[in-house]
């Protein structure tokens, strides 16, 4: 009799987080802010990219960033090192952020924003159930775990907008297959766009910039309709 209910509970609890996630998107379009969401797995240089990207969007844009873990502000602290506004979530046991804890987070800031980022706990499992109110969620994938890593984890690929390959500069060191790792990703997910950068080197970077740029441009537009 167990199994039921914890069917009926976890409904209930995706149904609470999806009502909190459509007030806050209604919140986010009202204010004029994109929200970029970020999962991944532990290790696929999420931080490091996010922190890149901060940095470089922050002469033309309003920029801010929410970071999920179940421990520590090891994150909160490198990624204030791009002179944006952070925030820490610590989730305690739970793999994944939840709309609520977002909402709380954002209770004593000003979304005078132009762009949101919220990176979530390194999961490729749990923050797939999870709407936060962002406007594109991207799924974060490393040359160094492997091309099929979407065939393991192909709810978080659907769940995804956009998959970012991140390392690229140690695609030859590792022999990443890039043929692969495209038909990996387009089998789970036919269509999905895909962007090949590297933080380190920045390779990548400045066509990404220039995508969030348009989608924040497009966002607005249509808010004003």
């Amino acid at each position: 009799m167990s199994e039921p209910r914890l069917v009926e509970v976890r409904r209930n609890v995706l149904k609470q987080n999806d009502v909190i996630a459509r007030a806050l998107r209604e919140q986010f379009r009202g204010a004029g802010v994109f929200v970029v969401s970020l999962v991944s797995s532990p290790g696929s240089g999420k931080t490091t990219f996010l922190e890149k990207m901060l940095t470089q969007l922050q002469p033309q844009f309003r920029v801010a960033a929410l970071v999920g873990d179940l421990a520590t502000e090891n994150d909160a602290v490198r990624l204030a090192r791009s002179k944006a506004p952070v925030k820490q979530i610590t989730t305690g046991t739970l793999c994944h952020l939840e709309a609520a804890m977002v909402q709380n987070a954002l209770q004593d800031w000003k979304l005078e924003l132009d762009f949101l980022f919220i990176e979530n706990v390194g999961n490729l499992v749990c923050p797939s159930s999870y709407d936060l109110g962002e406007n594109l969620r991207l799924v974060l994938l490393s040359v160094t775990e492997g091309e099929d890593k979407p065939l393991k984890y192909p709810t978080i690929f659907n769940s995804a907008d956009v998959a970012v390959v991140t390392k690229t500069d140690l695609a030859d060191a590792v022999e990443f297959n890039w043929d692969a790792a495209q038909r990996s990703v387009q089998s789970v997910r036919p269509g999905m766009r895909i962007f090949r950068l590297s933080a380190k080197t920045g390779a990548g970077m400045n066509e990404f910039q220039s995508f969030l740029s348009q989608k924040l441009a497009e966002h607005r537009s249509v808010a004003q309709i």
